[in-house]
């Protein structure tokens, strides 16, 4: 039980780590700045390969201590917890609940990341699309795209 829980440790730790970088990146993205998006997303992403190498590991060692107490491969770790005694069944029970508080934050943090991504990304869009010579576009209550007069051109092409 003992190295399950120094690799629960280990999970939560990449876990704050990964809110952390989840956190720099809508700070980046809301800042309209670009600069440090690449670099804020391959963050996110090293944090996330940790997590899936650390899950193997963690896996590996549930189905140790499951074995050990007679349980079946594969335990969750809610029921882990209840065949165990105390003081590991506290242990095992908080770290749960700090793995679903965490994933709480994260899918809230990662939905707002991409509601400013397809913001900034609309953005992007409809600028490039006022820059070209058909001129820029729009969408009409049903959908269908709308062209605009192209005499009103935000940049002079003939210079």
């Amino acid at each position: 039980m003992e190295d399950l829980s120094l690799i629960l440790w280990r999970e939560r730790e990449l876990l704050e780590t990964l809110l952390y970088r989840l956190e720099v990146e809508k700070l980046v993205l809301a800042s309209g700045s670009s600069r440090w998006l690449a670099t804020s997303a391959r963050e996110v992403e090293q944090v996330l390969d940790a997590l899936r190498e650390t899950e193997l590991v963690r896996a590996v060692a549930a189905d140790e201590a499951a074995a050990t107490i007679g349980m079946a491969s594969n335990p969750s770790l809610r029921a882990l917890a209840e065949a165990v005694d105390e003081p590991w069944r506290s242990i095992l029970l908080d770290h749960r609940e700090a793995f679903v508080n965490y994933m709480q934050e994260i899918t809230a943090i990662a939905a707002a990341n991409r509601e400013l991504l397809t913001s900034g990304q609309m953005a992007a869009r409809e600028t490039l699309l006022g820059l070209t010579e058909g001129g820029s576009s729009t969408y009409s209550h049903d959908g269908s795209a709308v062209a605009h007069d192209p005499a009103r051109r935000l940049v002079d092409q003939s210079i």
